[in-house]
């Protein structure tokens, strides 16, 4: 196998047509309003809710600052229970508002917050919950709502990957009190830059509309200190454009995904999750875990040997957010204290997906992998 001439990432932003865009951007450009909550603001605010089915949205200038603000939005305090195994937002932006990260284990099967370990992690200080939808895998997220209620907690879901994700039928973003979204061009849904709270109630929807907007309640009145996280009116109208085409995007990770699990399910040592039948998944990622010991090596040098190919995947959470300087001093940092998120996120790979990946690609993927392991399941070796 010869590698190949062009790089091929781990992702790849999702364009709508230029054509198309360039009609959105002539009507900006006749209009003069380019930002602060115009047309295309609140179409595509109008028309996400819509196609995600909740009631109540906000769009962002970026995920991020959607989470940095729904903490401000419920007045969180304190200590806030949140997982290693996720991108380091999730725990910046707790930092950020001054709250002390408490990190608890995962479950190995889907690699969310373990219910069963979590509420060990409580203490009078704990105020909230911040899960995350891991590859747009759902949260146990009855569990999680039994120990929130108990305890009198708060649920902010981190569900950057969780966009159109849905479980019996029902959005996963209806749970908590409230859900963030990231519209990152590396997502399966991308305004360029983007992100989204989804709020149970107007009144909650409001008091974030201030918050993103400095806290500016009307032309001569800030009732509280805000900040400017408005999305622009371009990024607005290439979210709405996108919304014509996610379906379709949607559809080709679909079959990808499925080309990959059939392909690598059978390879020793080379584990892949499998879709669950009351979930609509959204394929955003596609993990698959190592085990060097019946494989024959290691997640690093599998990492290598795609990179010598030109296939850039990603080690998809490595290292852990615990692991980092500013949060590896917290006692809830153990490793002790976390041993299936270590186990993880040592074995873990992300292998390339986005909707013009060619098949033919993901075979060759395929196909190195399956060479350059130990033996297939028959014990063969290859």
């Amino acid at each position: 196998m010869k590698k190949l001439a062009h790089p091929v990432y781990v992702t790849q932003p999702a364009l709508p047509p230029l054509k198309e865009f360039n009609l959105y951007l002539k009507e900006i450009w006749r209009s003069k309003i380019i930002t602060n909550n115009g047309p295309y603001h609140q179409k595509f605010e109008q028309a996400l809710a819509e196609y995600l089915g909740v009631n109540h949205i906000s769009v962002f200038s970026n995920g991020t600052m959607a989470l940095m603000t729904a903490i401000q939005a419920l007045r969180v305090t304190g200590e806030v229970i949140t997982t290693p195994f996720s991108f380091v937002a999730t725990t910046h932006s707790l930092w950020w508002n001054n709250i002390k990260p408490v990190f608890s284990d995962i479950e190995q099967e889907f690699f969310t917050l373990d219910p069963l370990k979590l509420e060990a992690a409580i203490t009078p200080k704990t105020t909230a919950i911040m899960p995350v939808h891991v590859y747009g895998n759902p949260c146990q997220i009855e569990k999680l709502q039994t120990i929130a209620d108990t305890y009198g907690l708060k649920i902010i879901y981190d569900a950057a990957h969780a966009f159109a994700v849905k479980r019996e039928g029902k959005s996963v973003l209806n749970y908590g009190d409230l859900s963030i979204l990231s519209f990152h061009a590396t997502k399966v849904f991308n305004s360029i830059e983007g992100g989204a709270i989804i709020s149970p109630d107007e009144k909650t929807k409001k008091r974030i509309d201030y918050l993103k907007n400095f806290g500016f309640a009307n032309e001569v009145t800030v009732i509280e200190p805000g900040i400017n996280a408005k999305m622009n009116e371009l990024q607005a109208a290439y979210g709405l454009l996108q919304l014509k085409y996610v379906d379709e995007y949607i559809h080709k990770r679909k079959i990808i995904s499925s080309r990959y699990r059939d392909n690598l399910s059978y390879i020793k040592g080379i584990s892949v999750l499998n879709d669950l039948p009351e979930i609509e998944h959204n394929y955003a990622y596609f993990p698959i875990l190592v085990d060097v010991n019946h494989y024959g090596v290691s997640r690093d040098q599998l990492y290598e040997i795609l990179k010598s190919y030109n296939i850039y995947a990603r080690r998809y959470f490595y290292p852990l957010i615990s692991h980092f300087p500013s949060y590896r001093g917290l006692e809830s940092a153990n490793p002790d204290n976390l041993p299936v998120a270590e186990r993880i996120s040592a074995q873990v790979i992300c292998l390339p997906v986005y909707p013009d990946l060619p098949l033919h690609i993901v075979d060759l993927i395929c196909e190195i992998i399956l060479k350059k392991g130990g033996t297939d399941a028959s014990g063969r070796n290859k």
